[in-house]
């Protein structure tokens, strides 16, 4: 790609962007939200034209004026929301806009025997019949990229896509890209995670505002180097300060266990107490209690026995919290979904912004109930601005703002819409999908919140995170507590055995 440019009205997206990827290879493109990467890898893949720049494929100059053209030539995405109908079976979701015939009996043989041959061939694998929503998260991207290698895809580009996947699938994954790349394939790889950039890629382009700032073999570069080139100047994301110094528990909680609908238990005898000046992690592999621990913290779930005590009142399941008296009791949620829980994405942001807030004196009880817009606009304009959240615009859909920007605005909300700060503040996923810039940030806003006296729980799938910002962790297997270490004796080997269930 030579001389790409790209203007989203006054917005620069790409400003002469040069990109040169060897044949099979893996090779990253990364930078903070906004910097223009997935931009340049839409216009390769045919969702926007470029305004100015040329386009050449295995030497020969490429016209790529939408999707079609890009698959022709051999070019396939697999985007970080996938574009599958889960109403559908796996073989028609790959069949779907490419029938080999207009007999479906036909073409479902015909494509499931290619199918077949592919798994053969790539060692991915797929239950073909299976409904797609019936499907765990990692199946469906295996899904995505047979899709797109079923296609013809020589080229595949990948955004963002161990955003919602556990360690294990993301080594599995990790695994397919590099027998991919053995039998040819050419893999571009847009992701904030820069651990995963060293041990995949061959080389790495750095884009920031629209530009490329870097292009480097991976065994030319580091982690540090890479931060660095990305942000504009050096970035820590390491542990800061000195040890906390945990004061009075602000909220404990005995024995909680749930169990869904089905008769499966979720959590198990769950204990876990909170202090002021202290952020405690809760390390594990998605899928084991952490999000039904959350929601019974918060008040979204009552569990099926324990108890909770809080701002000195104590709650059972047949009397458990409510979020209204949670935040009474100033007790926050920044959602690990931020999507279906978070926001509304086609509210604009200043809506967003109050969302769970706007029974405030300040923001109603006028005349015939009617809310005051223009505090509510003013509140999320100083969010905004504290929060460091782009583009500055309360008036812009919440669906436009980059993931890392969205999260920024959803925590200034749960932890700015107190008389004073939150005491206790529980934060699930905080930097899932958000560039290096923002963690740096939000890890900043988490550790300002316990050095003022707030309690702060983090859950995170990456370990780095947990032994970045916690002074003591949890880990839970199963749905039960597997372990709990002061920060000092933690290490992601020590963390890892416990995950897994084997103990100390």
């Amino acid at each position: 790609m030579q001389g790409i440019e790209k203007r989203f009205g006054a917005v620069r997206a790409n400003r002469a962007v040069q990109l040169r990827v060897d044949s099979g290879t893996v090779h990253g493109i990364v930078g903070e939200n906004g910097a223009g990467k997935s931009t340049l890898m839409s216009i390769l893949y045919g969702f926007y034209e470029a305004d100015a720049g040329e386009i050449s494929i295995e030497g020969l100059p490429a016209k790529i004026k939408g999707s079609r053209e890009a698959i022709a030539l051999g070019i396939g995405m697999v985007h970080q929301h996938f574009m599958l109908v889960d109403t559908l079976s796996a073989l028609d979701n790959v069949m779907l806009g490419a029938e080999p015939s207009w007999r479906l009996n036909v073409a479902r043989a015909e494509v499931r025997a290619k199918l077949e041959a592919l798994m053969r061939d790539t060692g991915m694998t797929v239950n073909l019949d299976a409904v797609v929503g019936d499907l765990p998260v990692g199946e469906r991207q295996r899904l995505e990229i047979l899709k797109a290698l079923f296609r013809g895809a020589r080229i595949l580009i990948l955004d963002e896509p161990t955003a919602v996947l556990t360690p294990k699938e993301t080594d599995q994954l990790f695994d397919t890209l590099r027998g991919l790349r053995a039998r040819g394939t050419t893999i571009l790889l847009i992701t904030h995670k820069l651990k995963e950039i060293m041990a995949l890629c061959d080389a790495v382009t750095v884009m920031r505002g629209g530009q490329v700032v870097l292009d480097a073999k991976i065994a030319d570069t580091s982690i540090d180097g890479l931060a660095e080139a990305m942000v504009g100047r050096r970035v820590n994301l390491g542990r800061e300060g000195a040890a906390a110094k945990p004061g009075a528990v602000l909220l404990s909680a005995n024995g909680l266990g749930v169990t869904d609908a089905l008769g499966v238990a979720r959590l198990t005898d769950v204990s876990l107490q909170l202090r002021a000046g202290e952020i405690v992690g809760i390390a594990g592999v998605s899928g084991n209690g952490q999000s039904e621990l959350l929601d019974v913290l918060s008040g979204l779930l009552a569990p099926t026995q324990g108890e909770m005590t809080l701002g000195g009142q104590t709650f059972t399941p047949a009397h458990w919290l409510s979020t209204r008296r949670a935040r009474a009791l100033r007790l926050a949620h920044v959602p690990e979904d931020r999507h279906r829980r978070g926001m509304v994405l086609p509210f604009a942001a200043w809506e967003s912004a109050v969302l769970g807030y706007q029974g405030k004196r300040r923001y109603s009880g006028g005349w015939f109930g009617w809310m005051r817009q223009r505090a509510m606009r003013d509140d999320a304009a100083t969010m905004m601005e504290r929060y460091d959240v782009r583009p500055r615009n309360p008036a812009l859909r919440s669906s436009k703002f980059s993931g890392g920007n969205q999260q920024k605005l959803v925590l200034a909300r749960e932890a700015q819409f107190f008389d004073h700060e939150p005491q206790v503040l529980l934060v699930g996923q905080p930097t899932r999908g958000v560039d290096i810039g923002a963690i740096e940030f939000i890890h900043g806003r988490l550790r300002a919140m316990r050095d003022a006296g707030g309690a702060v729980l983090v859950v995170s799938s990456e370990l780095d995170e947990i032994l970045a910002l916690s002074d003591r962790v949890i880990v839970m297997n199963a749905g039960r507590v597997a372990g709990e270490l002061p920060i000092e004796q933690c290490s992601e080997a020590a963390l890892g055995r416990l995950m897994g269930g084997a103990g100390h």
